[in-house]
């Protein structure tokens, strides 16, 4: 375990996490990270065989979980995956990961339904909107709390027959912007994370579509299921930071994984620096 682990263990075994889209993808690894380094953790999903899948590898690890089927799309249902959560914790959500996340068409704007357009953006920005409005409460109750959203190519060149999915991606990210500014006095940090590539189903639809699709983004996708993507542990550790206490000068900001988190932890950041505008400095 390396020193910057030993010291997120320290303060992490006595957070409560919950995680969105825990049942596979990256929402999956960053449960089991967060588990390994002694969280409680809740896993919110709309499979029970995928966060039964995803509770039994935590368990097996020796980590705490609590399953939680629920539709991010539902406040109602939102709001009642928190609650069980804080009941079988024994007190509200620290650290909240927005993970859940669609593809949505991969056609042209035109060749797509409107009811699977809209659902990209109900899962993608309104998912992370509902699950904000159940945590937040708590949060600023007690003074303390931490909103990760997952984000993808927000602020890259648009990409062909990808308009629901960036339409989505960037609206939640100038949304995080804004709910971190109306809670800033209420010392809770909210940011976006671009996690990079990494093998999820996501890559493969991206495969299937390549008819359909700019042969530079199928020949990236192919790459990263040959390789995997990104190492897990940098993108856990770029997690882990921007839950830790070590963080709490970083809100309202979109970090990519090619960000030096160490740096950024000893850095005082301009207001516009590392916005959805990529002011870099």
């Amino acid at each position: 375990m390396t020193a910057s682990n030993v010291e997120f263990h320290r303060e992490f075994k006595k957070k409560n996490v919950l995680v969105t889209g825990a049942g596979r993808g990256i929402g999956k690894r960053i449960a089991l990270g967060f588990a390994k380094l002694g969280s409680k953790i809740a896993l919110v999903g709309r499979s029970k065989a995928e966060i039964d899948l995803a509770h039994i590898e935590i368990e097996q690890a020796g980590g705490n979980a609590l399953r939680v089927r629920a539709d991010v799309t539902d406040p109602e249902q939102m709001t009642l995956a928190v609650d069980r959560a804080r009941v079988a914790f024994g007190g509200p959500i620290d650290v909240l990961i927005c993970a859940a996340g669609s593809a949505g068409p991969l056609y042209s704007f035109l060749q797509s339904t409107s009811k699977a357009w809209a659902e990209a953006i109900q899962i993608n920005l309104l998912g992370v909107a509902h699950s904000c409005r159940a945590v937040l409460p708590s949060m600023i109750e007690k003074r303390a709390g931490k909103i990760l959203v997952l984000t993808c190519d927000s602020d890259a060149p648009p990409k062909l027959n990808f308009s629901a999915y960036t339409t989505s991606k960037t609206a939640v990210v100038r949304f995080v912007e804004a709910l971190a500014a109306e809670v800033l006095d209420d010392n809770v940090q909210a940011n976006c994370f671009d996690p990079g590539a990494a093998y999820t189903n996501f890559t493969d639809e991206i495969i299937r579509a390549e008819a359909r699709l700019d042969p530079h983004v199928v020949a990236a996708a192919k790459e990263t299921r040959r390789t995997g993507g990104v190492f897990p542990e940098l993108q856990l550790a770029h997690v882990s930071f921007l839950a830790s206490e070590q963080s709490n000068h970083i809100t309202g900001k979109l970090i990519h994984v090619t960000d030096d988190w160490q740096k950024l932890r000893d850095t005082t950041l301009r207001r516009d620096a590392l916005t959805l505008r990529r002011v870099s400095k």
